[in-house]
């Protein structure tokens, strides 16, 4: 009985290690980070950058299966260098960012990937009110000081609810190009 107590205690303990980890704020390093979604008009591709977000990455290369991650974007923040497009994409046809002002990305598995600094990640994408499960390749590399992770994943925008109503919206092709270049400091 003693011993089966010592081990729940020694896995309790381990458990809320991981959850401090993640739960601690981390600083996102912005000037060496990047979220984009690259679409093509007319078939030339048209990228843009979301200029607020936040990451939370819980990660040890020894093991990753007990990894996670947390991305969450203001949508609102959404930049193409046009304010006309910019106005247009943030509208209730496209992002709806009164209704939806934010994506989120939660990791559900991490794994390796057949490199030292490849991995799959697998997590629900919450984006325009819609909930999907995506897996997509990563590089995370860890050092003392940060985690870096560069990722990019395709999604289909009409999945999503992300449809111009009313007008045909062929000229814009459904799918879009998520890109993630995030490097967070580590807490000590």
């Amino acid at each position: 009985m003693r011993s089966s107590l010592s081990g729940l205690i020694k896995i309790a303990g381990v458990v809320l290690l991981q959850v401090a980890t993640f739960a601690t704020a981390q600083t996102v390093l912005y000037d060496k980070s990047r979220v984009s979604c690259v679409s093509r008009q007319m078939n030339v591709p048209v990228e843009a950058q979301f200029k607020k977000f936040t990451a939370r990455i819980a990660f040890d290369p020894a093991r990753p299966e007990a990894g996670n991650a947390q991305i969450e974007i203001d949508v609102g923040s959404f930049d193409i260098d046009n304010a006309e497009v910019n106005d247009e994409a943030k509208s209730k046809p496209w992002f709806d960012v009164r209704a939806f002002p934010k994506a989120t990305f939660v990791s559900t598995k991490i794994e390796p990937g057949g490199g030292t600094q490849s991995f799959n990640v697998t997590g629900n994408f919450d984006l325009h009110g819609v909930k999907k499960s995506i897996s997509f390749p990563a590089t995370i590399n860890v050092t003392p000081n940060t985690v870096t992770v560069s990722a990019e994943f395709s999604i289909n925008r009409k999945d999503f609810g992300i449809v111009y109503a009313g007008k045909a919206d062929d000229l814009i092709r459904d799918g879009v190009v998520i890109k993630l270049s995030l490097n967070v400091a580590r807490k000590k």
